[in-house]
């Protein structure tokens, strides 16, 4: 008998019909011996209608004044979705109790929308698998020091899932969602992409953290650290499937031995449409401006991702970050009203109109030219790089949004991932 977590997103209880169908698959695992904890996702689109009612409410939000209430309407979605597969079960003759997360209690820290886990109490859920239940955990959400509730930022069900398997420790955690696994990139852009069998930890937060929507970067950094074996896979296959089959499919993001590995050099191709750079000109080439500059972002709770600062010319230099594209007029003003003046900057430019294409690959330690293969693909398509970033196991390229899949498809075939 195996501690097993399932999640399933959105998209998987996105009716009471589908709902029946996960319902149908936990009693399959659960009669077959296993001890089963479930975290669902809000049915799909209902977080959407949730907080386009509160926009509607308060359509110049600029500040983090409705922070508490947002995540207080955002949370009632997954609670919704838990109660109804709950019943789906029990009407299947499971014995099944849902919780929110305030009630396991999941912990986190107090910053609204973009909570993080602290830890995670386990005794009330090992009581009831100990009584026979399938138990249900709302994802997406915490309770912080002071009883609000928080939620973990969009995808937080991931992170939700992983961090109740590794709490449990869990022999395995099972991510359902509306692919079949981890691909070499989406195949709505490159029909030819390929399904992986494997893939490690490494290449994953990668491709999560560039861009790659089919695991939320937070969740592949619990599982990486707290050693939580991973799988991705399809819940719209039947339901009936022969649990073993279902066991082995999908995509395992596994620690084996990179010789183990499928082989290629690059592995697969990420992007990410939600990018917006920014450039302080004309700032002083002098030590700490670095951190003037990104410690006021940092302070805001806004994330920078690539960074690149220009050679000094006549003791000024410019420097560029790009952030999030829903964090770009926020981080504009920031900089505007309170960073600028204070470095005395020439000014403050943006662009929200770029994208970030990234090749990752645990192939790329070990062989050179990779990055030049890169460019050259790039160059003979006509595309020019506005930034560069690069780590052991990734190369990653800003350029113009609007060559975004023409850039994803010359990648993608230069470096032969449509071939098996």
């Amino acid at each position: 008998m195996a501690l097993i977590v399932q999640k399933y997103g959105g998209t998987s209880m996105g009716s009471t019909e589908r709902i029946r169908n996960v319902a149908k698959r936990v009693a399959k695992w659960a009669r077959a011996g296993h001890q089963m904890v479930v975290v669902p996702s809000a049915m799909s689109g209902e977080t959407n209608r949730l907080l386009g009612l509160a926009k509607e409410l308060a359509p110049a939000k600029t500040n983090s004044a409705y922070d508490r209430e947002l995540d207080m309407l955002a949370s009632t979605g997954e609670q919704a979705s838990s109660a109804l597969l709950a019943i789906a079960l029990q009407s299947e003759g499971m014995q099944s109790v849902s919780y929110a997360g305030w009630q396991v209690p999941i912990k986190t820290n107090s910053a609204f929308t973009k909570a993080r886990i602290e830890s995670i109490d386990d005794v009330r859920v090992r009581k009831d698998l100990a009584d026979g239940r399938v138990v249900i955990v709302t994802g997406f959400q915490g309770v912080d020091p002071d009883g609000n509730i928080t939620t973990l930022g969009r995808g937080g069900s991931d992170t939700s899932a992983v961090a109740v398997a590794a709490a449990m420790k869990a022999d395995e955690c099972l991510i359902y969602t509306d692919v079949d696994g981890v691909y070499t990139t989406d195949p709505r852009v490159v029909p030819e992409a390929r399904r992986l069998t494997t893939v490690s930890f490494e290449e994953m937060l990668e491709m999560a953290s560039l861009g790659s929507k089919v695991l939320q970067i937070r969740s592949v950094e619990f599982a990486g650290k707290y050693k939580v074996p991973m799988r991705v896979l399809s819940s719209f296959t039947p339901w009936d499937i022969d649990i073993n089959e279902e066991a082995k499919s999908g995509t395992l993001i596994t620690f084996e031995e990179d010789e183990k590995m499928e082989q290629a050099v690059v592995s697969g191709i990420a992007f990410n449409r939600d990018e917006a750079k920014i450039s302080v000109l004309g700032v002083p080439d002098k030590p700490g401006i670095a951190y003037q500059i990104l410690g006021a972002v940092a302070d805001a709770n806004i994330e920078v991702d690539v960074i690149i600062q220009n050679l000094s010319k006549d003791g000024k230099t410019d420097f560029s970050f790009t952030v999030h594209r829903n964090d770009f007029a926020r981080t504009m003003d920031l900089l505007k009203e309170k960073v600028v003046p204070a470095l005395g900057a020439t000014e403050v430019s943006g662009d929200a109109k770029i994208c970030k294409v990234s090749i990752v690959g645990i192939g790329m330690r070990s062989h050179v030219g990779i990055a030049s293969k890169m460019f050259r693909s790039l160059s003979e398509e006509g595309i020019n790089i506005q930034m560069i970033s690069t780590s052991e196991i990734k190369t990653s390229v800003v350029i113009d949004e609007k060559y975004m899949e023409l850039a994803v498809r010359a990648l993608h075939k230069a470096f032969d991932l449509d071939q098996a």
